[in-house]
């Protein structure tokens, strides 16, 4: 696996243009035209997942249901992907992102380390509200709780990141595309990335489902989940 450089203007920052209006209740959002289509695939889970803890930064690992999901994904995209020497094959550096592209990759019969670490891709911090799941943060900081929930695009917890903090570090990586890619990250980050790449609303694109086991598919026309049968509105 090798590095690449994470500073914005060695990744083209110049093509990511803010728009001129932005969806009502929501400042701003730096909109990128992918230039190819993105196959984006969510880490499988881990066992801060499955005990609802917040993990943002912290390196967690997979457990036995995640590396079967990375497999399922593996599958599900081998048979998305006409030539898969073509995409350029990026990955947060967080471990439990880095592993699922490496089962991917295998399960499609790949080199596993034939991929690139960006930091840009990392995660969204939660601060200090970091190992605590949602219910703790509610009780414990109240007020804190429903500062995000009144502004869920804008708000950072303590130490932390906002969403709108992650699309503008999202945006210059995005815009250095120059044709597809296989992205393996995470839920915080495929929600800025819709929004950055087809105009929906940021504020509604943070309570979206972001599924693991699946991949999905933006272009410059839109975006979905394949396999497409998920619950209505997801996709």
């Amino acid at each position: 696996m090798d590095a690449i450089r994470t500073q914005a203007e060695d990744a083209g920052q110049q093509d990511a243009k803010p728009q001129d209006t932005a969806p009502a209740g929501a400042p701003p959002v730096p909109r990128t035209r992918p230039r190819g289509v993105i196959w984006f695939i969510r880490h499988g889970e881990t066992d801060w997942n499955a005990a609802g803890r917040l993990q943002g930064r912290r390196d967690t690992g997979l457990n036995r249901t995640g590396k079967r999901q990375a497999a399922v994904a593996g599958r599900l995209l081998g048979g998305l992907l006409p030539d898969p020497a073509r995409p350029l094959w990026l990955a947060s550096p967080l471990a439990r992102a880095s592993r699922t592209m490496e089962i991917l990759r295998q399960t499609m019969g790949l080199e596993p380390d034939g991929y690139l670490a960006d930091e840009r891709l990392a995660e969204i911090s939660f601060g200090r509200w970091e190992g605590h799941p949602w219910k703790d943060i509610k009780a414990r900081h109240p007020a804190a709780h429903a500062a995000r929930k009144a502004a869920p695009w804008t708000y950072a917890p303590p130490d932390g990141e906002s969403y709108a903090d992650v699309a503008a570090r999202l945006a210059p990586a995005i815009a250095a595309l120059e044709g597809d890619a296989v992205i393996v990250s995470h839920g915080g980050v495929a929600r800025a990335l819709l929004a950055l790449t087809c105009d929906l609303d940021p504020v509604e694109v943070v309570r979206f489902p972001v599924w693991q086991g699946r991949v999905l598919r933006i272009d410059a026309s839109g975006w979905r989940w394949l396999p497409e049968d998920v619950p209505p509105g997801h996709g």
